[in-house]
Parts: structure tokens; sequence; C-alpha cells
């Protein structure tokens, strides 16, 4: 008889999740409190940001509070809600992440989402070429708006087929979705999971460096795809230039196989709920920089903009709720992972080494000049995008340490919020850890070393795009 050991198929070696990686740094962190001196900044008023800023040359040594395991239970809690101050941390940006996830839970009942696309798809018909850029920009609307990721992977089973029928391959498929809703996360402008997180954390209004971001958007979007269009073109008019070449015929035969036309029919609803969606997402700008808005209100506005849905394409009360609940069930985990990065922050405050982290990193960068350390910033933030590909839990994590370190350097915190997000979407667009990537290309049945080859000279392009766009921003500002 064969062992149990000897049949089972060895345990795949797997990636610890977020919430692994930073309730580590939180244990490795408080461990830290007990060997890095504690010291302090003196602290003044900055109108601008309407709250109090380290002194530059004015960090001295204070009293050592090491954290034991009691604060490190207790720094996750911390991190949303502190009841030793009644201050809150991060409960507001977790409800706004929880009603925003409800909202797009709301809308996608409809079925809105899925129809508009597939309604471009299908007008395209004959002229498949130019579903690229449209489906890209579609794509990167999603990104910019909404940090559109999971949701992406329904799409990938309705373009794989059309784009092998139109004699393109996989990869183009997958590139159209990867790239369109990954370049959007790249120049995110109004993304909750990102851009407003970040600038929360940073202590700015997420609308400081929105025309950049706008900038970063356009710029790295064409590029995506002209690059696209480009290695589409090629493998149209010779097949064996396809980087899955060697399956072509494997891959014809999986996908072609018993197609159906399943695209949904975009009808009047469907656009009046996308101009509802796109109108709710203009309205937040207005009224940040009009009407002074924040947390609270923007929450208030994503729930009367699902309860308009709602009455708009009428499901009933009970699927309404089930809508609304799925979507906010979806992002809990955002939610969570924004207290328990803020519980770092926490422990590094209570153990009093943030300020000692703060003057080392300003020493760091001392004598740097301005363009040198926007780009260094971004640099640190696309090495810790691989082991925190959470474009959320990335930002409660850095940001309120290199937020305020560029007060030093005297740049403005917005372009720190920019390299922040822009590193992170770059990274996770080829990041193994990150399970979009891993699962459009398991969908598509594209190899990831393949992927890889597909995408360095992009990624390459992509860099020079986004630290030009970085550095000429801080020589203008």
């Amino acid at each position: 008889m064969t062992s149990t050991s000897a049949t089972a198929a060895p345990r795949r070696l797997r990636f610890p999740t977020a919430f692994t990686i930073l309730f580590g740094l939180i244990v490795l962190v408080a461990a830290l409190t007990w060997i890095i001196p504690a010291g302090q900044y003196e602290r003044v008023l900055n109108p601008a940001l309407d709250r109090e800023v380290p002194v530059a040359g004015t960090y001295a040594p204070a009293e050592a509070n090491p954290q034991d395991v009691f604060d490190v239970i207790m720094a996750p809690i911390g991190g949303l809600y502190n009841p030793a101050t009644n201050e809150a941390n991060a409960i507001d940006v977790a409800l706004f992440v929880l009603v925003i996830g409800g909202f797009i839970g709301v809308v996608a009942s409809t079925g809105a989402i899925n129809a508009g696309i597939g309604s471009a798809m299908t007008a395209l018909k004959g002229r498949e070429k130019w579903m690229i850029p449209v489906l890209m920009a579609l794509f990167a609307f999603g990104g910019t708006t909404y940090g559109m990721a999971e949701e992406t992977l329904a799409f990938y089973v309705l373009l794989i087929p059309v784009m092998i029928a139109a004699r393109y391959d996989a990869v183009t498929a997958v590139a159209i979705i990867l790239l369109g809703a990954g370049v959007g996360v790249l120049g995110s402008t109004v993304n909750a999971f990102a851009t407003v997180i970040a600038s929360d954390a940073a202590g700015v209004p997420f609308t400081q460096g929105i025309v950049l971001r706008f900038v970063i958007l356009g710029l790295c979007w064409l590029a995506c795809v002209i690059y696209v269009m480009r290695y589409a073109e090629r493998v149209r008019l010779d097949p064996s230039q396809s980087l899955v070449y060697d399956r072509k015929a494997e891959n014809e035969a999986h996908f072609l196989a018993g197609q159906q036309d399943g695209t949904p029919e975009f009808t009047g609803l469907h656009k009046i709920v996308l101009g509802v969606f796109a109108l709710t997402f203009v309205v937040m700008v207005w009224g940040v920089l009009r009407g002074g808005w924040w947390m609270g209100e923007m929450s208030g506005l994503f729930l009367a903009s699902a309860i308009l849905v709602g009455l708009i394409a009428r499901p009933g009360e009970e699927k309404f709720v089930d809508a609304f609940l799925n979507g906010a069930r979806d992002l809990l985990g955002v939610a969570l992972i924004i207290g328990l990065a803020r519980g770092i922050v926490v422990i590094m405050d209570a153990g009093r080494i943030s300020d000692t982290i703060l003057h080392w990193a300003e020493l760091s960068v001392a004598g740097l000049g301005e363009v040198a350390f926007v780009n260094v910033i971004y640099w640190i933030e696309v090495l810790l995008s691989f082991f925190v590909p959470s474009s959320s839990g990335l930002a409660v994590l850095s940001m309120p340490i290199l937020a305020p370190v560029a007060d030093f350097a005297g740049v403005g915190r917005e372009l720190v919020v920019t390299a922040y997000q822009s590193a992170n979407g770059i990274v996770n667009l080829i990041n193994p850890t990150f399970a979009v990537v891993m699962g459009a290309l398991a969908i598509g049945r594209v190899p990831y070393e393949r992927w890889l080859r597909f995408m360095w000279p992009l990624l390459v392009i992509l860099t020079v795009i986004i630290m030009a766009s970085l550095s000429v921003a801080v020589v203008v500002g």
C-alpha cells in the first residue's frame, strides 16, 4: 500500500496575504520600540494642511515607551478608533470604503457595466482593431474612478474569443483588459481605494495634484494603447509573432468551440445608470473643491446615489439591499486592512519611534534635490508594492511616514501621493502576489513568464513617463 504522504501532491508555497504581512509588521515594529531610541520633533500648525507638522532640525531624544503584547493586540483597534483618546483614526475612511462598495454592488447588479462594455464590443465587431483603444479607455475609466480590478475577471471569457476570431491572440485580449484597468489605477484621479485614502493619510485633499494625475493617466494610457495595437497588428499579419503561438491550435479549440453570443442588451436603463455612476464622481470632485466635503459627505453622496440607482432600476427592496450588502461585503477586507495598516502607525507613535524614523529619513534625503527626492520616493514605493500589493494597505502604511518627509525636502505632499499610486499601479501590472494578474493569465492561458516578456519594454516606457512627469511637476511647482 502506498502511504498517504507518498501520494499526496506537494504543497505549493503561497505568498502571505496583506493581512498577515501587515500584522507581522505590527509585531516587528513593536519589537523595534525596544531597540530604536525614542525621540520627538517640535511641531507647529501648518495652515495649508490644517494640522501640526514637524519642524526640521528640532528632533530631540524622548523617554522610551516600548510596546508589549497587549499593545500589539490593541493596535488594529486603535488604527480604526482610539478609545483612550476618543480619536477616530480610520473609521471614517473604512466606512466610506464600505458605502462605495455597496454603491458599486448596486450598479453592477443592474448589469449596466457589463452591458456597456459588451455594447462597445458588438458595435466594433469587424473593426476589432479599434476595439483596443475604446475598450482600454472604458476599463481605464473604471480603474481611475473606483480601482476596477477583480471586476475585470468576468470580461476575459467575453473578449478572448472575439480577439482570437479576429486573428489576434489571447495575449492581446488579456492586455486590453489588464492594462486598461491597470493603467487607470496607475493614473488614479478620484479612485477612493488609492488616491483618496492616500491623500487622507498624507493630510492633503485628494484634489491636490489631480492635474498631474490626469497627465500621467493620459500619457500612460496612450503608450499602452499604441504598444498593444502594434503587437496585435504584428500577430494578425504573422501569427508566428504571437507569444503563445505554440498554443494557437489549442487556444482556438478551447475558446472558439461552441462560442455563443452572450452579449447582454445595452438598454436605455443601462445608459441612465451609467450616467448616474459617472455623475456621482463628478459631484464628489465638485463637493471636495467647492463645498469642503470630506469622508462623511462623500459617504452620504454614494449612499444617495445607490438609492437613486435603486429607484431607477427598481430591483425590489430585498434585491437592492442584497446588492448593496454584497458590494460592501466584497470590500470589507479593504476596510479592515485600513485599520490594520494604521495599527502600525499607532504602535510607532505610542512607542515614540515615529519621529526617530522620520529623523533618519530627514537625514537620508538631506542634500537631495527636489527632483531626486520625488524619484527616490517613487522607487521606495515600487519596492514596497511587491510586498503589499493592496493599494489601500500600502497607502495607509507608507503615507504617514513618507508624506511628512516631503515637508523637509520642500516637496508638496500631493507629489508623494502621486508617486505612491503610480508605483503601486505599475507594479500591479505584473505582480505575482496580485490575484488579479494571476487570475487573468490563468483564464487567458498565458504563462506568467511570457507575460513578463510581453510587458518588460512597456514597463520601461511607463517608468520613464512617470518619472519624467513627477520631475517636471517638481520643477514647475
